[in-house]
């Protein structure tokens, strides 16, 4: 079975998967940030050799105050234990998004995380924060267009693989497998660009109670489909 270099995923179902629980969401948030130190063991374990995940939307301050508050009390924690267990684990860790918008303290832990792991040589984790792919976009034209006016090329030389490295995933491959759980079939602007040729897999498990068995089923899925691009089989 032919192992996908870079999977990427939608956590998506914690809140829902809490309440089918008669539990409150945030209590889901805590469960879903648990299972993806699970599923990072597991995707490497399998040959994985990047996953990205989509923890927090541009999108998604527009959450009540109450839970987008909790959701940031749960990141200052995850962001704690992720920097103990990427040291254990060998995993480098690299973050997509905007921090900026982040409390001042969250952003120190998060650079804290990066620059901590950076040398590691197992798994490439990348954590989407404060992401979205059109802002994405944005903030690499915008570094575009000012690298051409300071003339350090023409507008017309500019290639797709120039772009691409002014995106916050410049250097990683794009994903092969997209995986989105609790049933929800869109893209939720995320990576738009990096999936043009990426397979989708939606499964109805929400993010909680996906398993080792999940990601398994997915990879199956993947290996069932014949790759294109642009219209060519890939060798």
């Amino acid at each position: 079975m032919v192992i996908p270099q870079h999977v990427a995923i939608i956590l998506d179902g914690n809140g829902r998967w809490a309440k089918s629980k008669g539990m409150p969401r945030n209590y889901g948030h805590v469960r879903g940030a648990k299972n993806l130190e699970i599923i990072c063991e597991d995707a490497y374990n399998m040959g994985i050799k990047y996953l990205t995940v989509y923890l927090f939307s541009t999108e998604n301050w527009k959450r009540s105050k109450d839970e987008v508050d909790a959701l940031m009390k749960l990141f200052r924690s995850y962001t704690k234990t992720c920097i103990k267990t990427a040291r254990d684990n060998n995993m480098k860790v690299r973050v997509l998004g905007d921090p900026s918008a982040l409390a001042p303290d969250l952003q120190e832990s998060l650079r804290r995380l990066v620059d901590t792991s950076k040398d590691n040589t197992g798994l490439n984790f990348q954590i989407a924060i404060n992401y979205g792919s059109r802002d994405e976009i944005v903030r690499a034209i915008r570094k575009l267009a000012s690298d051409c006016r300071e003339g350090m090329f023409a507008p017309e030389d500019i290639t797709e693989e120039q772009f691409a490295g002014y995106l916050d995933t410049a250097g990683i491959p794009d994903p092969d497998l997209l995986i989105r759980t609790s049933g929800e079939q869109r893209l939720s602007n995320y990576l738009m660009w990096q999936l043009a040729y990426t397979e989708f897999y939606f499964t109805d498990v929400p993010w909680p109670a996906f398993t080792k068995e999940e990601l398994q089923k997915a990879i199956e899925k993947y290996n069932g489909r014949e790759r294109r691009y642009g219209g060519i089989k890939e060798e």
